[in-house]
Parts: structure tokens; C-alpha cells; sequence
């Protein structure tokens, strides 16, 4: 997933933005040429820099077109939600259908506990980990 796809996503459920991210695993591309038809490409929020676009002087647009996330988490903090991005791909499932693949999100959450936040890990929604597991 292209750092840049942040900027249009929002929570599902309460419609916040921008989501708080998570990156566990990063790939970098090889130095390539790239078109630009406007700068910078994110409109609203620069995902790499987690700011607001208005804040910026200047935009990393030339090193975020490079990075893709691999493996993360969004995270609403309204609502407490989160959301994985497993593969390049974000997933952004309501509760209902996530019921459907419980076990695969209770792994991802195993797989990387320690770089969770706490908050997300005992509070988070739809699923948490035991304490003590």
C-alpha cells in the first residue's frame, strides 16, 4: 500500500481523518522516474510525514513514491477500530464480516504484539488479545 492512499482514507464506522498508522514492515523500490502531474500527490494529509499538507513547506512526494507498506495497522482513536494491512493490502471490513476472519486477525495481532501500542492491543475493536497470552 502506497503511503499516499492515506490521504483518502477514513474510518468506516465514525468517518475520521486522517486514521493513525502503524508500519511494521516497509519494501523500498529501486530509484525510478516517475511523471508527476500535480505535487504534491496527497491533497489533504502527507501519510510519511503524518501531517497536514497545509503544515508542510515542503513535500517528500520524490521518497514517499518509493515506499510501500508491506505489513501495519490503521488505527481510528474515535472509535477505538483498527484495521490491518497485510500483504500491501489495507482492510477495512465492518465488524459484522470481520467475525468471518477472527483467527486471521487474532494472528496478525500475535505476530506483531510488540510493535502494537498497548491501548490498541487491550482495547482495540473488534478483537483484543488476553493479557497473558
Amino acid at each position: 500500500m502506497k503511503y499516499r492512499l492515506i490521504d483518502i482514507l477514513a474510518c468506516p464506522y465514525d468517518k475520521k481523518f486522517p486514521l493513525k498508522l502503524y508500519v511494521f514492515k516497509e519494501k523500498i523500490y529501486p530509484e525510478r522516474e516517475y511523471v508527476w502531474n500535480k505535487k504534491p500527490l496527497c491533497e489533504l494529509y502527507c501519510g510519511l510525514l503524518e501531517k497536514n499538507i497545509k503544515e508542510l513547506s515542503e513535500t517528500p512526494c520524490e521518497e514517499c513514491i518509493k515506499k510501500e507498506i508491506v505489513d501495519g495497522l490503521f488505527f481510528c482513536e474515535n472509535c477505538n477500530r483498527w484495521y490491518p494491512i497485510i500483504d500491501e493490502i489495507p482492510i477495512f471490513l465492518p465488524d459484522e464480516i470481520r467475525v468471518k476472519r477472527k483467527n486471521e486477525d487474532l494472528k496478525f495481532l500475535k505476530i506483531y504484539r510488540d510493535k502494537i501500542p498497548e491501548e490498541i492491543l487491550k482495547k482495540g475493536k473488534p478483537w483484543t488479545l488476553p493479557i497473558h497470552e
